[in-house]
């Protein structure tokens, strides 16, 4: 008799198989019965109707994208940290458009999404503690995710001779140089940059404030950091 967790692995291992070779429209019922050797009512039995089973499905696909993540250890430079996590975010949707367009166009609140975005705010938070951020933090990750997911969902929608590459670099490296201060010809003694610097470590020291006092400091550098 088959386990109840390997009939539920088939079935979503069929599902993601048709999602990618064929599109989300060729996952339906039957073709995902056919596909993994069960009855059309174990799907229902197991994810309440289709739409649950593509909601599993897609967290399967973050799943894999965030242990692609977590898999590489930072370096000692955060910017070339998040050059690398932009790279890995477009590579990973030009490998799996279908998944990608799923994942991002529907189901974008995932627990792995979220575990997605933490590993870039702290790569952020290490940028900006290094005084390297003109922008805060949430700002700056709002700003890279937009601009990651932008470009890979528009390099998806053409076809593979299509796709020009240079154009995720292009904006990747525009991205980078709204957020940091390390570009040439921008002064080191930008006022904005220590905010934000300041505004990070503040989060991370323990005592030295009063509840109060930490919550007025972070108001504070919060608008002295927010740009003009």
């Amino acid at each position: 008799m088959v386990r109840r967790d390997d009939m539920r692995e088939r079935i979503i291992a069929a599902a993601a198989d048709l999602l990618g070779t064929e599109g989300q429209e060729a996952v339906t019922t039957r073709s995902v019965s056919a596909a993994a050797g069960v009855q059309p009512p174990a799907i229902y039995r197991l994810f309440g109707d289709m739409q649950g089973l593509l909601d599993t499905v897609a967290a399967d696909g973050f799943a894999r994208y965030l242990a692609e993540k977590k898999d590489r250890p930072p370096s000692a430079d955060p910017i070339d940290d998040l050059r690398a996590g932009w790279d890995l975010h477009v590579e990973f949707g030009l490998r799996h458009p279908a998944h990608y367009r799923l994942m991002y166009q529907q189901h974008g609140a995932h627990e792995a999404a979220r575990q997605a975005q933490e590993i870039l705010r702290g790569i952020l938070r290490r940028a900006a503690a290094a005084g390297w951020l003109r922008v805060p933090v949430e700002r700056a990750a709002r700003m890279v995710h937009a601009g990651s997911m932008g470009v890979t969902l528009a390099l998806i929608s053409l076809p593979p001779g299509e796709r020009d590459l240079t154009v995720s670099a292009a904006l990747r490296e525009s991205v980078l140089a709204a957020l940091t201060v390390n570009e040439p010809g921008v002064s080191e003694r930008d006022p904005v940059r220590h905010a934000v610097a300041l505004r990070t470590l503040l989060g991370e020291m323990e005592g030295g404030f009063t509840p109060g006092e930490r919550a007025l400091l972070g108001e504070l550098l919060d608008r002295f950091g927010e740009p003009a």
